[in-house]
């Protein structure tokens, strides 16, 4: 028999992407305020300015607010946004996920209630998936729904919980309670929700990281009451639905350019005739860079065609995270330097900042261990 591979076919970007990269340019040229390292802030009023060009909901059918252009007018609009450390925050998840997710499994009201805010910059969007004590283990949630009468009263917390405090809504898996489902099987019962995070019950409490900055929440949800036409797709259906979002979380150039400007920082550092073990260091991580890039450019073309490519984006998300956290180290072996985040000198800030960020890359968007468990079971080893 023969042993399954992965599909990486070479693309190359059609004309209408590379018109896209010279308005997105310039797009971020007159910005240039708000663009920052490693990302930029969240920002409602730059989401809007986006979705007024028609850039959030790219794909996406006209009728639900999109714009019905190519996954690689996406691929290079989210590449130089990405490079540029564009505040993306504020409508990424939606655009990235949420919004996709929705258009697949939700009804038609849910299609013509969301998709157009997302797209306009107007509504956001976070991840209910992680928990405290199952963190990327997500099939091992603890989270509740319990059917009663007009919709699901919900029970249960959720951590590590990008923008939540920011956030308008969440999409949040859980699993139906009250029995019916097989116990044994760790994918049953799992349902997802459209959690409107105003809701009674709902506490949503900060998460500070190593730079000190508030990104991250644990959200508690006690008896919150989520209405019947908040339920997304099927009840049972969740674990099929989320596979399905973490396929376009997992694939995106966010998983190896976020650390990008450290990179051409280090190049610059260097000069043009660095000495022979600089230039090979550098050169490795260029060389990955321009593998990652392509692997990605494979799966934006699985997407444009219609395909779910999981296997492939945990792949990329796996490589793309050690090439992340390599970046710094590579940078303090070749050019060393005492690491403080209030640097005047670009590169000392940088390095403070990447470091101190390096940790999370393996834990966003699934551990390597999750990871590496999706690409044994992509080659068939178990």
């Amino acid at each position: 028999m023969a042993t399954p591979m992965f599909r990486f076919d070479p693309v190359e970007l059609p004309p209408e992407a590379l018109v896209m990269r010279a308005e997105v340019r310039e797009f971020i040229k007159d910005n240039a305020e708000l663009m920052k390292f490693p990302r930029g802030d969240f920002n409602r009023e730059f989401s809007r300015k986006m979705g007024k060009r028609g850039w959030i909901g790219l794909t996406w059918p006209k009728q639900y607010g999109g714009h019905e252009r190519s996954a690689f007018e996406r691929f290079v609009l989210i590449e130089e946004m990405l490079a540029a450390g564009a505040p993306l925050s504020a409508h990424y998840t939606g655009d990235r996920q949420s919004g996709p997710n929705i258009l697949r499994f939700g009804t038609e009201e849910q299609k013509m209630f969301f998709c157009p805010k997302i797209a306009a910059g107007e509504l956001t969007f976070c991840i209910g998936m992680s928990e405290p004590n199952s963190g990327s283990d997500v099939a091992g949630t603890r989270t509740r729904a319990v059917k009663v009468d007009g919709g699901y009263k919900i029970n249960g917390s959720k951590l590590w919980t990008s923008n939540a405090h920011r956030a308008d809504y969440a999409i949040l898996f859980c699993k139906m309670g009250g029995g019916g489902y097989d116990e044994t099987d760790r994918h049953a019962g799992a349902t997802q929700f459209l959690l409107d995070l105003k809701l009674p019950g709902i506490e949503i409490r900060p998460v500070i990281n190593l730079l000190g900055e508030h990104h991250f929440n644990e959200i508690f949800l006690t008896d919150v009451f989520v209405r019947d036409d908040r339920l997304l797709g099927r009840e049972g259906n969740g674990w099929n639905q989320l596979t399905s979002e973490l396929a376009f979380e997992r694939s995106a150039p966010d998983r190896f350019l976020v650390l990008f400007q450290m990179l051409r920082e280090m190049v610059r550092m260097a000069g043009p005739s660095p000495d022979k073990a600089t230039a090979a260091a550098l050169g490795k991580l260029i060389a990955q860079l321009a593998t990652l890039r392509s692997m990605s450019l494979s799966i934006a073309g699985m997407l444009q065609d219609g395909l779910s490519p999981n296997n492939e984006s945990a792949v990329v998300k796996d490589l793309g995270t050690r090439y992340e956290q390599d970046i710094p180290v590579v940078a303090r072996q070749l050019f060393p330097t005492e690491p403080e985040l209030e640097a005047v000198e670009t590169y000392v800030s940088m390095i403070a900042s990447s470091t101190m960020n390096a940790p999370r890359f393996s834990i966003q968007g699934g551990t390597r261990e999750i990871l590496r468990g999706i690409i044994a079971r992509g080659l068939g080893l178990r």
